[in-house]
């Protein structure tokens, strides 16, 4: 599974990658649900962000998450123009099942047919700019696990046509994460993971289907990365102001919950040992938890690449960092 300190294999599929990868959320820019509910990180520089991408590779980074609905089409466009000649270079990851208005940037709900699983795999391969790509992962955490059976076989189908190299599931749910595990080539589940929110189960499932355990909300959503002391005020179009329901750890319009601030600084001296900053701390955290973790955090700067890269350099935590951690956390 782990070739190196710096390098990790997706799974079954002997596809490798970075051991960390980086999510392209944040770079999609603004967009909302059908009532205004904002569902990006607010706005982006996008030259910055192709800047950004650029030193990543630079930087030994070579696994990239994106979704199609990022931005309502924004951010997998983003990427494919600054991977550009570079693309073979890289491992690109996107996902498929909501619906959506580019022209509005608005989410306009969600789509589980097997019919449109081709359709949104051909824009997406467009907006890339490539003709394959090598994971795909279903997008709707909750999908019915009957309908989820069908489109793991046309996942089988899209690489038996070269389309797509491996397939994974981005949910929460181990049992429907299950159902995606027994097909051949899948590499991976995605699912939030990290040092204030464990996954036991689903890290347990990955290690036992022989599975990439791909973590999503590796800095819960930025608290880790050490930027959210006192109140921050957070801008209008940034999801973390209006948080839905499964977003935990911030207020409606109050920014970080104090009560988590606090469990994030007691764990400060813990994850800035050795050096490491808060979120290269908290990803070393995922490291150690398993050898199969890949985490992929969020990005809207070169000064945040270069300091999500710089973990690569250190390593997972010590045994005895795990411990002070569990005993921080009372776990």
């Amino acid at each position: 599974m782990e070739t190196n300190g710096t390098t990790r294999t997706l799974g079954r599929s002997g596809i490798e990658v970075s051991a960390l990868g980086f999510g392209c959320w944040a770079i999609g820019g603004e967009w909302q649900d059908a009532d205004g509910q904002p569902l990006g990180w607010g706005r982006v520089d996008d030259e910055e962000s192709v800047r950004a991408i650029r030193r990543a590779l630079d930087l030994g980074v070579t696994f990239f998450d994106t979704a199609d609905v990022y931005g309502t089409g924004h951010s997998e466009r983003l990427l494919g123009r600054a991977l550009g000649r570079r693309r073979d270079d890289v491992v690109i990851a996107t996902k498929w099942g909501n619906v959506f208005d580019a022209d509005t940037r608005t989410l306009t709900g969600a789509d589980d047919s097997p019919a449109y699983a081709r359709k949104a795999l051909t824009a997406s391969l467009e907006r890339l700019g490539t003709d394959h790509v090598d994971l795909y992962q279903l997008h709707l955490a909750d999908a019915d696990p009957v309908r989820a059976a069908e489109l793991r076989d046309v996942c089988e189908e899209f690489v038996r046509e070269g389309l797509v190299r491996a397939y994974a599931w981005s949910t929460d749910d181990p049992e429907r994460a299950a159902v995606f595990a027994s097909g051949e080539h899948c590499a991976a589940v995605q699912h939030r993971a990290n040092v204030l929110q464990d996954a036991p189960g689903m890290i347990a499932l990955c290690e036992a289907a022989g599975l990439a355990s791909v973590n999503r909300s590796p800095l819960a959503m930025g608290l880790l990365g050490g930027g959210h002391t006192g109140r921050r005020v957070l801008e209008a179009g940034d999801i973390r102001n209006r948080p839905p329901a499964w977003l935990s750890g911030f207020g409606d319009g109050t920014g970080a919950d104090p009560r988590w601030l606090a469990r994030v600084e007691a764990l400060r001296d813990v994850l800035t040992a050795d050096g490491r900053t808060p979120a290269q701390g908290a990803l070393a955290w995922l490291w150690a938890r398993s050898p199969r973790t890949v985490p992929i955090p969020g990005f809207r700067s070169v000064a945040q690449a270069e300091e999500n890269a710089g973990a690569l350099a250190r390593g997972p935590l010590s045994g005895e960092q795990m411990a002070a951690v569990d005993r921080i956390l009372g776990r």
